[in-house]
């Protein structure tokens, strides 16, 4: 069925109850937004923007956001890298990238013995969607890195390189593991922006204190140019005044750095992981995959704001 737009259809009297309007009809015109955006709509970063994704506390959405968000931008035309940090490896699994023991990964980059330009992998999900993947000799990373010189600036120098950056990535996400280690302290000191996932539960912002003092040591003594530009809501549920109240504190405390966009709590986005792939392409007309569509949307063109403000 062709459904009439422009100037012909505001002056129709009939609504959507008139011609048989389903829940299934708008599930399709969500996903047809998905797999068939304008890729003028999303505007390119001046310059690169390297947003590292960060939460010391665990199961708060910090990978799902990473991959689903990469995707919301690549599919928009934006080329997109995403380097998985986090050793139990999952954004590269979201991504369909091969991280089995043996493959040229982050842990490579981190020692010095492969470029990011020779690990990263492209994803299954987008020609634009790009991944150095994480394998498990990154668990023992950190101890390594001890003895290293400049250790807390391996990733920065990598991605530094003359061949990432002829590359021409608009965005690079750095996915980080659940604490506070060196791994994290390398995300940080290459980056030029922090997003923060918050869930829409009780102990929401329970050592985020710890993380944002972590930020703050950064700032002074390792990269002056760190900044926190973005939180983002994560597992929101409207049937409870909880997620009200947390979505109300969040704003209250962080104001503008949160975005409008909150992504609800649900079982597509808990499900694309295990078909190795993002909620995007697994379900483009879910709730999830339009929440973090939306929230891809808002964040590229608050760079654009903030760049020519």
């Amino acid at each position: 069925m062709r459904f009439p737009s422009g100037p012909e259809s505001e002056s129709m009297s009939f609504g959507r109850e008139d011609i048989g309007w389903t829940p299934i009809m708008e599930e399709a015109q969500r996903a047809t937004r998905v797999l068939h955006p304008d890729e003028l709509d999303l505007p390119r970063p001046q310059n690169r923007r390297i947003m590292t994704v960060a939460n010391q506390k665990g199961g708060v959405g910090k990978t799902t956001s990473t991959v689903n968000l990469a995707a919301g931008l690549a599919i928009h035309g934006l080329k997109v890298l995403v380097i998985d940090l986090d050793p139990q490896g999952n954004a590269s699994t979201a991504l369909g990238v091969e991280h089995r023991a043996g493959t040229p990964s982050i842990y490579e980059v981190l020692l010095g013995e492969t470029s990011i330009a020779d690990a990263a992998a492209q994803s299954t999900q987008s020609a634009n969607l790009w991944c150095v993947p994480a394998t498990i000799d990154l668990a023992g990373s950190e101890i390594e890195l001890v003895t290293m010189v400049a250790r807390e600036g391996r990733l920065k120098e990598a991605l530094n390189s003359e061949a990432v950056n002829e590359l021409g990535y608009d965005y690079v996400f750095v996915d980080c593991p659940p604490s506070l280690g060196l791994l994290t302290v390398n995300a940080l000191v290459a980056a030029h922006e922090v997003l923060i996932p918050i869930q829409c539960e009780y102990y929401a912002l329970e050592g985020l204190g710890q993380l944002l003092r972590n930020i703050e040591l950064v700032q002074s003594h390792l990269n002056p140019a760190l900044w926190v530009s973005t939180i983002l809501l994560t597992m929101y549920d409207g049937r409870t005044k909880l997620a009200d109240q947390v979505t109300a504190e969040v704003r209250d405390h962080f104001g503008d750095l949160a975005l409008r966009t909150v992504i609800p709590r649900s079982v597509k986005i808990s499900e694309a992981p295990g078909f190795g792939q993002t909620v995007l392409t697994y379900d483009p007309g879910s709730r999830g995959s339009m929440s973090y569509l939306d929230a891809a949307r808002e964040i590229a063109e608050r760079g654009v704001e903030r760049t020519s403000a």
